[in-house]
């Protein structure tokens, strides 16, 4: 078992009162480290080092060229640590040590991504009347708080954390109570590195989401928060921010489905709806836990998903063979299978899993449920974990108002043929990403934002480095 530090303003400490929390491995129910459990002293240490790093201004008016430079050195870094970073994720999070190091280089590649806008942040000029000139500067935003959820722990620090550097913001990243220890070691790489950040443009808090996150969100030299999590915590967090007008980017829950016609290719549709949902557990906010099926291959298609994950292994996350790892943590499983039960007493037919698997961890059953109608929570709630349900339609405009028919609005997934049929489909969706013929998929590159109840805001994209910087509009009289 490790005791591990925080990094605040340039130092790994212990925390003012010295408490720590256990830190378990899902698979086996075994701690496996100690964190500290911070207080607001120890944030209030936090944001005036992070106010300070960023006041003295060798991080935000460096040559932007120079940023992109440190970002990349950054990415190699994760690159070369990737695979003992994904057995620390693995082990932590309970997900496959594959998905792990996958997702750690698609933060390396984030990095990169983000690396090469650094000095691409422009303003612009004005044609406005008379002897004037006018144009607008875009400068880093300030203080950025990172909330970050326990799913993906690494993947989605870097995602928000790599365009608020690039911006050239300072930055405070608080794990999940659950994850923390990526999160940790991916920060001591980069000072193993010698990337070159300047002493407090990046710090890693670590503690209660409730004490240390509302802490966070609500401080009045905060800038600007950014937090993955559900729709509850989106709402406290925005009231918190809401006391000095702070803006956010909220990316928060998904209720994704795909809808599948009967010119689809089933036999791939079988292998990417079972990716989409039963990847990570089922514990991802762009899952595809809703399957909407046209009533003549519904048959056809369950049985090519049941078959499909019948295939996949059940374990720990660092077996050899392993395609379904633990779910975060057994709190967490008796949540799902406890509205598992209580949406199949709404209606519903079990045709594979449906229980927690005995022994230790946090396992689960791949699950799929077919008979699901649109008042079942099953169709309207977010389980977060690896339980499908299927719906039937019949006609077109039937499967647009079933996918429509949720409170959520992040990816949904379209499988047709017919390019008329997609493109209509992908127009009238409401949900900020529609995939066509796979799922899920995504990019540094490409936009990850949700309608409805499923956030605010961009992560990804270079729409994503607008929110991390504000805009000053300048006017001369010549």
């Amino acid at each position: 078992m490790s005791a591990q530090q925080m990094l605040i303003n340039g130092e790994w400490i212990n925390g003012e009162k010295g408490e720590t929390s256990d830190v378990i491995n899902p698979a086996t129910g075994e701690v496996i480290a100690t964190v500290p459990r911070a207080t607001i002293s120890d944030v209030e240490a936090c944001v005036s080092a992070s106010s300070a790093a960023f006041m003295d201004k060798s991080w935000k008016n460096m040559d932007p060229a120079q940023r992109g430079r440190i970002l990349n050195k950054m990415a190699a870094a994760t690159y070369g640590a990737a695979k003992e970073l994904a057995v620390i994720e693995s082990e932590n999070n309970g997900k496959t040590f594959r998905e792990a190091l996958s997702e750690i280089r698609y933060g390396a590649w984030t990095l990169e991504y983000f690396a090469g806008l650094s000095d691409k942040i422009e303003g612009s000029t004005i044609p406005v009347p008379g002897n004037r000139l006018n144009y607008t500067l875009r400068q880093p935003l300030g203080v950025t708080a990172h909330i970050v959820p326990w799913n993906f722990p690494l993947q989605l620090a870097i995602r928000s954390i790599a365009p608020a550097l690039a911006a050239g913001c300072t930055v405070i990243a608080k794990p999940a109570s659950w994850t923390p220890l990526s999160l940790i070691a991916w920060a001591k790489k980069m000072e193993e590195a010698e990337v070159g950040l300047p002493s407090g443009v990046l710090q890693v808090i670590t503690g209660s989401g409730g004490l240390i996150g509302d802490a966070l969100a609500g401080h009045s030299d905060i800038d600007g928060v950014v937090l993955t999590g559900g729709v509850p915590t989106g709402q406290t967090v925005m009231a918190k921010a809401s006391e000095n007008l702070t803006p956010v980017t909220l990316e928060l829950g998904g209720k994704g489905a795909n809808i599948v016609f009967t010119d689809a290719n089933l036999k791939y549709a079988a292998k990417a709806i079972c990716f989409g949902i039963f990847m990570n557990a089922g514990q991802m906010c762009w899952a595809g836990s809703r399957l909407i099926v046209h009533e003549e291959v519904h048959d056809e298609l369950v049985e090519a998903v049941v078959a499909e994950v019948g295939k996949w292994k059940v374990g720990p996350g660092m077996e050899e063979g392993v395609r379904i790892g633990s779910l975060v943590h057994q709190n967490h499983r008796d949540e799902v299978l406890e509205k598992l039960q209580a949406g199949l007493k709404m209606g519903g037919n079990v045709v594979c899993g449906g229980n927690a698997i005995d022994g230790a961890g946090a396992f689960m059953e791949a699950t799929v449920v077919t008979g699901v109608s649109s008042d079942n929570l099953l169709f309207n709630d977010e389980l977060f974990g690896p339980v499908l349900s299927v719906t039937k339609f019949s006609e077109d405009a039937q499967a647009l108002e079933l996918a429509n028919d949720t409170p959520f609005g992040l990816l949904n997934g379209i499988w047709t043929n017919d390019l008329s049929r997609a493109h209509n489909m992908a127009r009238d969706l409401q949900s900020g990403m529609i995939s066509i013929n796979e799922y899920p998929i995504t990019f540094p590159q490409t936009a990850f934002t949700g309608w409805k109840q499923s956030g605010i805001g961009i992560e990804q994209s270079q729409d994503a480095l607008r929110f991390y910087t504000k805009v000053k509009n300048v006017n001369i009289k010549l």
